[in-house]
């Protein structure tokens, strides 16, 4: 099971912990039915980002004292509310080869594509898309959270 974790640069706030809170409850459940040593949680953590680096220039401190300190912060915080540790837990800075290499692969194959510095995935490169939820990308409603970014090709296309 593989859940988004925090881009660590501030505190964690309340929209941050329901993932974590929501995906503890269906691990647990998980772990009952299948046994502990079947079900692999990994969440990331994202130490590399515009925030963090905004708040490192800000702050005048080097990057990985932002990410560190928040990291430990954010997994106290988590812990304080009974969350378990996932079993896995990577940086994008200990993965970033990978996932260059991975950017690099889907843009080849036509399901992601570059505009104005990003990579996003093309939802509508992939026919399967949204098959696991039963939705399909016309009935997601794109700019409910945020506004649609002007340089995506289809407003359900997301940055990688």
């Amino acid at each position: 099971m593989y859940v988004c974790g925090p881009t660590v640069y501030n505190y964690a706030h309340i929209g941050n912990a329901r993932p974590p809170i929501v995906f503890d409850i269906l691990f647990r459940r998980l772990r009952q039915l299948y046994g502990e040593d079947h079900v692999i949680y990994a969440r990331n953590i994202t130490d590399v980002d515009d925030k963090i680096i905004n708040a490192a220039k800000e702050q005048s401190i080097p990057i990985r004292e932002i990410t560190e300190r928040f990291t430990d912060i954010y997994r106290e915080d988590m812990s304080a509310l009974g969350v378990l540790s996932p079993t896995l837990e990577p940086t994008v800075t200990a993965n970033m080869e990978v996932i260059i290499n991975m950017l690099q692969r889907l843009v080849a194959s036509g399901h992601a594509y570059v505009a104005e510095e990003h990579v996003l995935f093309s939802v509508e490169s992939y026919a399967e898309y949204g098959q696991l939820s039963g939705r399909s990308p016309e009935e997601l409603l794109a700019g409910a959270r945020v506004e649609v970014a002007p340089f995506k090709r289809h407003s359900g296309d997301f940055v990688l």
